[in-house]
Parts: structure tokens; C-alpha cells; sequence
């Protein structure tokens, strides 16, 4: 922590909890103060550096007593100022899985109103670093590849990353594209085989350039619409859960940590607990993850998508299946049209949550069970109290550890319809 500041400014803090979103928070004169890569435990000097009134954020300028859990940082681009991509390598993994648990308690407790509820501890990921899949690179002033910095208002050029996989390190090496005017946004993705990569370019006038390489890549360019061109080869990977293949189409939305993936679909179906000839509905059901395997041990499987690339890929993933109803739609105009009754219901809803008239419309159809699995804890909150007061009791919530070295947060709620 830089020593900077007037020492008018500077006060003594001492850290008592991790909020969402990754900062650590303290009390001083009887308001919050929130302050970036601390630790909760530790003592620091500090300087208000964004004044909100009742609450504050504050840069930490003097370590006076570091916690056990603080560690070297791997990355050299890692810190204040720097790549916004990562924000606990400071912690050791034990700690980020226990903060990561007391945050969903925070968020259950403070926004949903839940009390004693029953939150695991946090599934740990196999492998704490090169473990995305997939990532995207936005372009600097000066056409370099980088990440968001901390400030939300530049990007910092990257030279290493520690969190993806070796593949797209290499590949990100090799790429020369130089010749593509106003590029703006790069994604690169590796399939479970490592020598099947996908590149997806986004331009600043949406026009799909020419190009030529000889990487052994393929090569999509999607539209401000989010609808995929392929440029060359296949335009798609696949991914391998459970000894099953599925086939992803750039744009369409996979988990970037393929172990934790597959930590979810056993979450799921051990959530359930089918038992056969039930009816069982999807929600955001991207390419078919979930409905696979669902399809495997119900009697129907309703599966809803509004992004039509990823109900392509769905077909293509489920065409073993004639217990399984693919449609095309978003989900709150979707389920006022469906006839049940449903037994059971898996929704992974974007980090937003769910639109109030789709779980009105969810709730509607009275599913006895639903199986939520959600990329943020304060809209799961949210959405679980208002569930609550619809008449689902919440049993429990297991929290997943999808990105290690950062505050996000996977967990799979499970609610029962009060007899």
C-alpha cells in the first residue's frame, strides 16, 4: 500500500468484513468505508477517496498489521489502477472460499431477509488458476489486447494472465491483428481439446473484415446484435461434461470452468432428486446444459432460450432426445403460454436475475421444486425473498467457486412450494 496523501486525511482502520464486490469494509466515525485489495482482520492507514456520505471508499495507503491470509499476488498486472480482471490474488484460496460463503450469508441475510438460512461452505475449484475457457480482450487506443482496468474507464494492455488456460495465452501470443480496422472486442475460446480454438472479433462499424491466417484457429465475427458470422472454419467449439459433447457456437454462453460445470449439473440433478416420468422445465437454458442430463432421468424436459444461436446448438446437443420440447423465446413471454402442471423447474438466469414477470409466471405454474443457479448473490437475494413471499420456503445454498482470484460468486439455491 503507497504511502501518499495529505496526513490530514489519512485515519487508522481496521477491516471486519468482505462486502460483495470484493472490497474490504471497516467502521470509522460510525459510517462504512470500503476499501479494495484489504483483507478483512487487518489493520490499515487509509484516505477517503470517494466520498458518499453515509458510506465511503477509501484507498489504503500504510499496512500496520497484514492478515495470515495475505499473499503474494501472482500477476505483475494485478493491483490499484491496474487490470480490473482480478481482485483477490492477494488471498489465499482457503480464505477467498470462506469469504466467499459469508458474503452469500450477507447478501441472503441483509437483501432477502432470510434468517439461520443454511449456506454450505464453498465448493473449491479444482484448479485456482488457468482454469477459464473463454475470455474477452477489448482493444487499446493503440490496437493492443487488455482487460478493463480498475477504473472502469481505460484498458491496461496484458502480457500474461494467470486465470486462463495455457491454450489462449499462446494463441493470444500468436495473434497478429493489426490489418482489422476498428477492432474493438476479442474473445478467445478453447474447447475441452485443447487444439480446438475460436476466435470472435467484434469491429466499431459492425462490418465483417476479410482475413487471412494460419492459425490453427476458426475464426466468427458477431454483430452488435450478437449474431455470429463464421469466417472461417467451424465457428464453434465443444466442450466435454460428464462424457458428454457439447457443441458451442460463438456468441452462445458456456461456463468458463469446465470442472465447476460439471459441479453444477451434479448440484442440480442431486438438488432434484428425479425419480422418473417427471415434467420438468429449463429456464435460460443457453445449449443445453442442463436439459441433457435432466433428459436422461425425467419424462419431459421444457427447455426455454431466447438466444437463437444457442437453441441451434441445443438442437444439435439434444437430437438423441424425444423427451425434450425446445423453444425459442424469452422466458417471461414464454411460460404465461404453458400449459402444466410442472414438477420441477432449473433455472440459470444472467447475473440481473429473474425479470419480475417471469418469476411471477414461474411461481404461477407451481413447480413443488426449483433449483436456481445464480452468477450473483444479490440478485439471487432478491429474487429469493420475493419468492418467499410467494409461498417458497428456501432450503439451501450451495456456493461455487466458478472464478477463482476474483469476488464472483456461482450458487445453487433450492426452493420448495410450502405444503
Amino acid at each position: 500500500m503507497p504511502a501518499q496523501g495529505d496526513s490530514n486525511d489519512l485515519f487508522e482502520l481496521e477491516l471486519t468484513g468482505m462486502a460483495h464486490g470484493g472490497n474490504a469494509l471497516g467502521k470509522h466515525e460510525g459510517r462504512t468505508i470500503f476499501v479494495p485489495y484489504a483483507i478483512p482482520g487487518e489493520r490499515i492507514i487509509a484516505r477517503i477517496v470517494h466520498d458518499k456520505g453515509r458510506f465511503a471508499h477509501a484507498q489504503g495507503v500504510t499496512l500496520l498489521d497484514p492478515s495470515e491470509a495475505r499473499v503474494t499476488p501472482r500477476c505483475p498486472h494485478f493491483g490499484p489502477g491496474r487490470c480490473g480482471g482480478c481482485q483477490w490474488q492477494h488471498i489465499d484460496y482457503p480464505a477467498q472460499l470462506e469469504f466467499k460463503q459469508q458474503v452469500v450469508i450477507d447478501q441472503m441475510e441483509r437483501i432477502g431477509g432470510f434468517q439461520d438460512v443454511i449456506v454450505h461452505s464453498t465448493l473449491p475449484s479444482p484448479e485456482p488458476w488457468q482454469y477459464r475457457s473463454h475470455v474477452t480482450f477489448h482493444v487499446t487506443e493503440d490496437g493492443r489486447l487488455g482487460f478493463v482496468a480498475t477504473d472502469d474507464e481505460h484498458v491496461i494492455p496484458i502480457e500474461e494472465c494467470h486465470i486462463i488456460r495455457p491454450e489462449l495465452l499462446d494463441l493470444l501470443d500468436a495473434l497478429d491483428l493489426s490489418e482489422i480496422h476498428n477492432l474493438t472486442q476479442v474473445r478467445l475460446q478453447v474447447g475441452t481439446e485443447p487444439d480446438e480454438c475460436l476466435i470472435v472479433i467484434s469491429t466499431a462499424d459492425d462490418t465483417p473484415p476479410e482475413i487471412e491466417t494460419d492459425l490453427p484457429a476458426s475464426i466468427s465475427f458477431l454483430f452488435e446484435d450478437g449474431q455470429p458470422m463464421s469466417l472461417i472454419g467451424s465457428g464453434s467449439v465443444h466442450y466435454t461434461i460428464k462424457d458428454r459433447l457439447f457443441r458451442v457456437t460463438a456468441g452462445s454462453f458456456f461456463q468458463v470452468n469446465l470442472p465447476q460445470a460439471e459441479a453444477l449439473v451434479n448440484l442440480v440433478l442431486d438438488r432434484l432428486d428425479l425419480q422418473g416420468g417427471e415434467s420438468v422445465l429449463d429456464l435460460y437454458a443457453g445449449v443445453g446444459l442442463f436439459t441433457a442430463f435432466l433428459a436422461e432421468r425425467a419424462g419431459l424436459v421444457t427447455s426455454v432460450e431466447s438466444y437463437a444461436p444457442a437453441v441451434a446448438d441445443a438442437d444439435a446437443n439434444l437430437s438423441e432426445f424425444d423427451n425434450v420440447e425446445l423453444i425459442e423465446g424469452a422466458v417471461e413471454e414464454v411460460l404465461p403460454d404453458l400449459q402444466g402442471p410442472f414438477d420441477a423447474a432449473v433455472l440459470d438466469p444472467p447475473r440481473t436475475g429473474l425479470e419480475a414477470a417471469a418469476l411471477d409466471a414461474l411461481v404461477a405454474l407451481a413447480p413443488r421444486r426449483i433449483v436456481y443457479v445464480s452468477c450473483d448473490p444479490a440478485t439471487l437475494a432478491r429474487d429469493a425473498k420475493r419468492m418467499a413471499a410467494k409461498g417458497y420456503q428456501l432450503r439451501d445454498v450451495q456456493p461455487v467457486d466458478m472464478f477463482p482470484q476474483t469476488f464472483h460468486i456461482e450458487a445453487v439455491a433450492t426452493f420448495d412450494l410450502a405444503s
